[in-house]
This record gives C-alpha cells, sequence and structure tokens, in this order.
C-alpha cells in the first residue's frame, strides 16, 4: 500500500458514493473521499487529510467526466450545503439511492434476500419543497442577505430563488429585505448573539395555493410589523403571517412562542382527498407529490379491509393516521409534541374522521401502557420515526403485541436496517422494500417497507 501524505496529488477513477455524497475512489486499495464527484468521473485530486487506511481529497480536475454527469442548474449548488448531488443525472441519483437502501438492509441488516421494487422518482424533481426556512446575515458589503449555510458551516451562501423551493419564496424574501433595510433592522449574528431577524420560514399549500410566513426574531417585537403586513399581502395566496420568538443561542430555529399579525395562524393542504391543518410549527412532510405516492404505498402495504385494528406510531399531525383511518377500523396516533396532536385532532375533525384517536408521548411509553393496562391490540403497525429509527423499548411491545403487520417508514436506511433486523430475529419476515424519492438532489431517500408476523406469537 502506498504511503500517502498531505498534499500528494492522486489519479483516481470514482467508484460510488458515500451516504454524505462524496465520490468514493481507491489507489492500490487506499480508500479516497471526493467531494462534488460523480461515479464514472476519472479525476485529478490533492490529498487534504490522511489516515490510515483512507483519505480525503479536494477535486483539482477532471480528467474524464462520467457519462452521468451534469451541469447543475443551480449557480450556487457547489457551495450551498443544500443539494450534493446536482453534478449527477436524475437517473443515476435513482440509482445511488436504490443501491444504498440496499447496500444497508443486507449489510446492517443481514439480509440475504431483499425483495425490492422500483424506487419512486419524481417526473419533474424540481421546485419540489413546499416549506424553506431562509437564514439572515450579512453579505460582504454589510447588506442583508437570506440563503442557506455552506457545506458544515453556518457561513450564508445569498441564494434567495431555491431552485427546490416554490417560486413565491423570492417575492417573500425580497419583501422582507426591503422592511430590513427601511427600518435599519439588524440580521442576527451567532456569534455575537446580537440582530433581530434570524430565519424566515416559507410554506405553501400545493392543492390550495396558500401560503404562510412566520418571521423568526431574536426579540419581543417587530419595529413597524403592520407595514411588514401590508407588503406580504400583496402577493396572491397570502394566508397566514406570524411572528416566532426564538431569543435563545442556539441552533433550533424555531422558538416556542407564536404571535400570530395576519389570518387563521395556519394554511390548509390536501394529500389525497385528506385535508390537513398545517401551523408554523407543525412537522409536515415537505414534498407533497411524493408524499402522496408514499402513504398510498404504505396504506397499500397495511392491507386494510375495514377491520382492522391500527397504531401509528411517531404520527406527527395525523398525515399517515388519517390515511389509514379511510381503510381501517380503528386508528391510533402517538406522537411526542403536544401542539402536533391537537393538530391531528383537529385534522380528524376537518376531515370528519371519527374512528381515529390520538395520544401525546413517546411511543415506548403509550404503547406498552395501553397494551398492558388496556388490553388495546394491533392488526396492523405503522411506524414513521425519526433519524434515529424506534426507541428498542417500542421495537420491544410491537414484538409483544404481535401485529400481522408492521410497515415502516424510514428517512434513514441505516437505523431501518437495525430495526428490520430486530423484527426479523422476532418472528418477522421481510416481505416488501421501496424507496421514494422525497428528496432530488440531494443524498436522503425515504423507504416504506412491509414485514409480516411469520409465526404466532410464543408469548400468548
Amino acid at each position: 500500500m502506498a504511503d500517502w501524505k498531505k498534499n500528494d496529488r492522486i489519479q483516481v477513477i470514482i467508484e460510488d458514493l458515500s451516504e454524505t455524497g462524496e465520490g468514493i475512489g481507491k489507489t492500490d486499495g487506499f480508500t479516497w473521499f471526493i467531494k462534488d464527484t460523480v461515479i464514472g468521473d476519472h479525476v485529478e485530486a490533492k490529498a487534504m487529510k490522511v489516515k490510515k487506511n483512507y483519505g480525503f481529497a479536494h477535486l483539482e480536475q477532471i480528467i474524464k467526466p462520467s457519462e452521468s454527469r451534469i451541469t447543475p442548474l443551480c449557480p450556487v449548488a457547489k457551495q450551498c450545503g443544500g443539494c450534493q448531488l446536482q453534478t449527477m443525472s436524475y437517473e443515476e441519483e435513482l440509482r445511488y439511492k436504490e443501491r444504498k437502501i440496499y447496500g444497508n438492509i443486507t449489510r446492517i441488516g443481514g439480509f440475504q434476500d431483499v425483495p425490492m421494487l422500483p424506487i419512486m422518482g419524481m417526473d419533474e424533481p424540481w421546485r419540489y419543497r413546499n416549506k424553506a426556512q431562509f437564514p439572515w446575515g450579512l453579505d460582504k458589503d454589510g447588506k442583508p442577505v437570506a440563503g442557506f449555510y455552506a457545506g458544515r458551516t453556518h457561513a450564508i451562501i445569498g441564494c434567495e430563488d431555491c431552485l427546490l423551493g416554490v417560486e413565491e419564496n423570492r417575492e417573500v424574501l425580497g419583501r422582507i429585505k426591503a422592511h430590513m433595510e427601511r427600518y435599519h433592522l439588524a440580521p442576527y449574528d451567532e456569534s455575537t448573539h446580537k440582530g433581530l431577524i434570524r430565519h424566515t420560514l416559507i410554506r405553501k399549500g400545493f392543492q390550495t395555493g396558500e401560503l404562510m410566513v412566520c418571521q423568526v426574531i431574536n426579540g419581543n417585537q417587530l419595529p413597524h410589523s403592520e407595514e411588514l403586513v401590508k407588503s406580504l399581502l400583496e402577493i396572491p395566496g397570502m394566508t397566514s403571517i406570524s411572528l416566532n420568538v426564538n431569543k435563545e443561542q442556539t441552533n433550533v430555529i424555531l422558538g416556542n412562542k407564536v404571535e400570530n399579525l395576519f389570518g387563521p395562524g395556519y394554511i390548509t393542504d390536501y394529500i389525497g382527498s385528506v385535508q390537513y391543518r398545517i401551523s408554523p410549527l407543525s412537522f409536515y412532510q415537505v414534498n407533497p407529490v411524493q408524499t402522496k405516492k408514499l402513504y398510498e404505498t404504505a396504506l397499500e402495504y397495511a392491507g386494510l379491509t375495514g377491520g382492522e385494528t391500527v397504531w401509528d406510531l411517531y404520527c406527527g399531525i395525523g398525515t399517515i393516521s388519517l390515511f389509514l383511518a379511510q381503510k381501517a377500523k380503528k386508528v391510533y396516533g402517538v406522537e411526542i409534541v403536544p401542539q402536533a396532536i391537537d393538530d391531528a385532532r383537529e385534522n380528524a375533525r376537518l376531515n370528519g374522521i371519527e374512528n381515529a384517536e390520538f395520544f401525546v408521548g413517546k411511543a415506548e411509553k403509550v404503547l406498552p401502557e395501553q397494551f398492558e393496562k388496556n388490553q388495546v391490540y394491533a392488526d396492523v403497525i405503522v411506524v414513521d420515526p425519526p433519524r434515529k429509527g424506534c426507541d428498542e423499548k417500542c421495537l420491544e411491545t410491537i414484538v409483544k403485541m404481535g401485529p400481522k403487520r408492521v410497515v415502516y417508514v424510514s428517512c434513514d436506511s441505516a437505523t431501518l436496517a437495525r430495526d428490520l433486523k430486530y423484527l426479523a430475529e422476532s418472528g418477522y419476515e421481510l416481505v416488501r422494500v421501496r424507496g421514494c424519492d422525497m428528496f432530488p438532489w440531494t443524498t436522503h431517500v425515504e423507504t416504506v417497507v412491509l414485514m409480516s408476523r411469520v409465526k404466532v406469537n410464543t408469548m400468548f
């Protein structure tokens, strides 16, 4: 094995991509990670950091580009930390995501045979996000700028028209910037904890056209807020305008206090025929087009005939629960965020759904409580946990309850694979796996999995 050191030049062909989107290539068995490369690229790079068996190198030049290499549409794609894969064709990106899911399920989950269906990609993989959160800062001329953080930093790259977001974002940010300049309102500075204007959260209902703006401030009030409201109301579809107070020194974007400036304090949108009410603090899937495909797949995997009791764990504002309630006898939803549960109950009322009940609390606490104390059982359990996956106590209870089917929706196929392994060792078999590309041009991918109980649970 060659002895590489910092600043050495290397030539390498990129064979794969890492979880975070860096190209992976090998020289004499030594692995290199090189950002901004695509599978199939033949590149020259400069060694930046060298470990025992692997190193990180900086791309110097592309000797021969991959057939999958394309020119990014976004002018700041390279600097911005939002997209990792804009230099790769969309077809290749979908193949990469399928391999990533398959790789994790075989390697971490230990499954030999993975019953994978083709990934659900987008016909139009741009302008798909119904939500954006723009941090504010100062540009090099000392003027307010909104955009996104550069990769692995908190340096703001100016980008007021992100091509993943809706076109109205630019209009909203332009009006907020004019307001800041007119009244000399300073953007927030993380290092000094000074400055008023932190992030701007914008949401749009894709089916309803309703717009929401929530301005996060490092203070209790926004000077001349009525002027800003007047300006924002000139944008078609503007339905809800609010302030969010966040005076903490933290990376968390939203504080807990919301002050309504205009409108009902929420917008509504539809996924399929189900209507949802979305408030500034609600979690709601950011890609409504793909969410519909994802939920329809989850519903299909749940195999409901109208007589089942279903538990939806980590249910948020009840998005999957209400989808399932259309075909189930009874749905129970569990979520730790109280406001999300208020929204879930309101969403059930809004849709005239009476067979859904919601609990506030940790899934790993509520589930055993209801099962052991109240003998509430489950025919089907649906889980859609955060990135860290399911808590082991929660998995334990799922196995104890012994539902016929478990439908697992995941935003991280590594923790998914770990949890599937646990279920497989406890009497469940892997029936179907399908990727859903909710986040084109990034390395993230959603997966929906069906597991079926093989043998009757011995604990009964």
